[in-house]
């Protein structure tokens, strides 16, 4: 049995991001991005109207929808620990990739079943609004929609994917867009040897960097101030207004009506009432430059999830542009070493896992066997490019917290997207600006699970001790 999130925090710290961490393929191939250290040594404003903390895809589309809707960029100011973009938008595995039922029972039993129902249809929406966003400003982030598999590696992963299929359709779910296949025709349409069965639906892939760069690139424009290396330390009460928020800086303070924090798994540091609820997680991705058989015709067209069981799977893309192949290994590996999952939950990116490098090179070759699709480096070049890490933001109900801090008026926050964060930030974001432009809950969309309240916070605790 693989310890629980909670089990392996043990007394950790609510942390800053960490000064020097590790560069992912995303950031290796975009450092001339002329941003990336903007305002590093320049003092920050006195005020603003609005501060936004945090410049990964989610702070950076919070402004941007700011922007959207009339707000004057030079009231914005976005404050970020690290370099533009540094933390887990930036180190993901490039995936778009809505759930499009698996979740179904784990969330019926956390949220009940018509939240369940929202949150899944809450990430096919994601999706489209992400490819109409790229189409309409022809964002340059090498998207792709395509559709993606999901791969069922053994009887009892198959059998509980079944479960979960048939769960969803029967409250109503939609699965017009799902397509199932199994046996011979799962091993021919997937390609994987090994598949006992498949399911295929829609999704996309990014470079998440550049999406992001091309983000902050948009809201620098309409008169947005971005400062790069300025860690906020404290968000506290200010005493020049009942209404204001003094942000601490090494650089300054800034006093504001509004903060908006889009910190996702290192949210805990400024907002202690999340710590017992968000726990930060390190994963790791792989780059391969591709061998033969993933190369020229041979080049995958689709994305994939290559599951043994609901924790224990190896994520995959291929970059249209250069064919560069991005692996994902779960976390929660069986395969690996017990102090290795316990150095999981951690702050730490500055460095990959050996162990975690090899399972994933030893898995290739289970996955993709043969000389042509060899990795191992025989011929210069190819097989093993780079390994990276990133902190992912686990919440102890699997969803994300959106909307108002409560008792603490004028703070939101949008954070916590436990590595999903490409499936629910461009409705999570959106739906935040809503709510601090002065909308209701009702006219984001979003799950009302989505939200963090007193009333959620209690449950999680409860659910908590029933384990114990």
């Amino acid at each position: 049995m693989i310890a629980s999130n909670e089990d392996l925090k043990g007394s950790l710290t609510p942390s800053a991001p960490l000064p020097k961490p590790c560069l992912s393929y995303w950031q290796r191939t975009t450092r001339a991005y002329p941003h990336l250290n903007i305002n590093k040594s320049t003092p920050v404003p006195s005020s603003a109207k609005y501060v936004i903390i945090g410049s990964g895809i989610s702070g950076a589309l919070t402004a941007f929808e700011l922007t959207e809707n009339d707000v004057d960029g030079k009231g914005i100011v976005i404050l970020e620990a690290r370099e533009a973009a540094s933390g887990a938008s930036s180190r993901n595995a490039g995936h778009v990739r809505p759930d499009a039922f698996r979740g179904f029972k784990h969330y019926s039993s956390l949220h009940g079943p018509d939240q369940a129902l929202k949150i899944i249809a809450n990430e096919r929406l994601v999706l489209d609004r992400v490819d109409q966003f790229v189409k309409k400003y022809n964002v340059p982030c090498d998207f792709q929609l395509s559709s993606t598999f999901d791969v069922c590696m053994t009887p009892e992963f198959a059998a509980y994917e079944a479960e979960n299929f048939e769960a969803f359709k029967k409250a109503g779910g939609d699965v017009s867009h799902v397509s199932f296949t199994n046996g011979e025709e799962a091993k021919k349409r997937t390609g994987i040897k090994d598949a006992i069965a498949a399911y295929e639906w829609p999704a996309g892939s990014s470079h998440p960097a550049k999406l992001a760069q091309w983000l902050l690139n948009s809201c620098i424009e309409r008169g947005v101030q971005l400062f790069t290396h300025c860690p906020v330390s404290k968000v506290s009460k200010s005493e020049t207004g009942e209404k204001l928020w003094d942000v601490h800086t090494p650089r300054g303070m800034v006093t504001t009506s509004t903060v908006i924090h889009c910190t996702n798994a290192y949210a805990s540091l400024l907002l202690p009432q999340l710590e017992p609820h968000l726990t930060p997680n390190r994963a790791q991705a792989h780059s391969l430059i591709a061998p033969p058989a993933f190369s020229a015709e041979n080049a995958l067209t689709k994305t994939f999830s290559l599951r043994y069981s609901l924790h224990h799977f190896y994520s995959l893309i291929q970059r249209r542009g250069d064919g560069t192949l991005i692996l994902g290994v779960s976390r929660a590996n069986p395969t690996l070493s017990t102090e290795t999952r316990r150095g999981v939950v951690t702050y730490d990116d500055g460095k990959y896992n050996d162990e975690i490098l090899e399972d994933a090179l030893k898995q290739w070759k289970v996955l993709f066997p043969g000389e042509e699709a060899d990795v191992s480096g025989t011929v210069h070049g190819e097989g093993l490019d780079h390994a990276w890490t990133g902190i992912i933001g686990m919440t102890g109900d699997f969803v994300p917290f959106v909307g108002p801090v409560e008792g603490m008026d004028g703070q939101w926050v949008c954070a916590g997207f436990g590595g999903h964060g490409m499936a629910r930030i461009f409705t999570c974001a959106p739906g935040v600006v809503k709510m601090v432009l002065g909308k209701d809950w009702s006219e984001t969309g979003l799950p009302e699970c989505f939200e963090f309240t007193q009333k959620r916070a209690a449950k999680m605790i409860a659910a908590q001790e029933s384990q114990v």
